[in-house]
């Protein structure tokens, strides 16, 4: 190519990678996924996820540091990292059992660059795992290991990311395991989630029922349903 600096080739290979696989890549993938399935796909809910959306998705008032943080930009901006959306709010909803509907609408009134094709596959199908595993392999859940590894939130949470169950524990470690204990019979065969299902059938008795009361309190109160 004619020109100077990197028009002659010399991008740095990572920057070329980002560029070819996500914005000429991904996005052409879910435009097709988009218009491949339709309009059904928007109704999409595999899980049968019903809970209703919480109040502080529009506030930011919640005690959950990474949360909170994500929230604030993304009210002020419209906009938030891709990671921010998948693996702080999207996880957060996928292992709440938040509606896929209702995050959805959240989705498209909150970011500037919310157009239906891009949200759709996005949210329904990466986030929440609501056609399921039509785009994904796997669900995108994860407990407050990732969290604390990939961001600095965990350090100024009033929530214990080593904490497993209890009131200080961080929420992300207790709502992850009532998932995958919910849907246990349907992830088992996955060969990606085989030995996370594994882990937690061999769990005693009294472990996994405080890992569910733990949820059962904090869904009371952060995600009452309305049902």
């Amino acid at each position: 190519m004619r020109g100077g600096g990197d028009r002659r080739g010399r991008a740095p290979l990572n920057s070329v990678e980002g560029y070819v696989r996500q914005v000429v890549g991904w996005r052409e993938f879910i435009n097709g996924v988009y218009w491949f399935r339709g309009p059904e796909y928007k109704m999409s809910n595999s899980l049968g996820a019903n809970r209703p959306l919480p109040d502080w998705f529009y506030t930011a008032q919640t005690g959950m540091n990474c949360l909170h943080h994500v929230l604030k930009q993304n009210l002020e901006l419209g906009w938030n990292h891709h990671i921010q959306r998948l693996m702080v709010l999207g996880n957060f909803c996928l292992i709440s059992g938040i509606s896929p509907q209702e995050a959805l609408r959240w989705y498209n009134e909150m970011y500037v660059d919310a157009y239906d094709w891009v949200m759709a596959p996005n949210v329904l199908g990466m986030s929440l795992y609501a056609d399921g595993g039509y785009m994904a392999s796997k669900p995108y859940a994860a407990t407050s290991t990732y969290i604390n590894r990939m961001s600095n939130y965990c350090a100024g949470c009033r929530f214990d990311p080593e904490q497993k169950t209890g009131p200080d524990a961080c929420p992300y470690n207790y709502l992850y395991w009532c998932f995958i204990d919910e849907h246990a019979e349907r992830f088992a065969p996955n060969p990606r989630m085989r030995s996370i299902v594994g882990g937690w059938l061999r769990r005693s008795d009294a472990n996994k029922e405080m890992v569910r009361e733990s949820a059962r309190q904090f869904l009371q109160v952060e995600v009452p349903d309305s049902t």
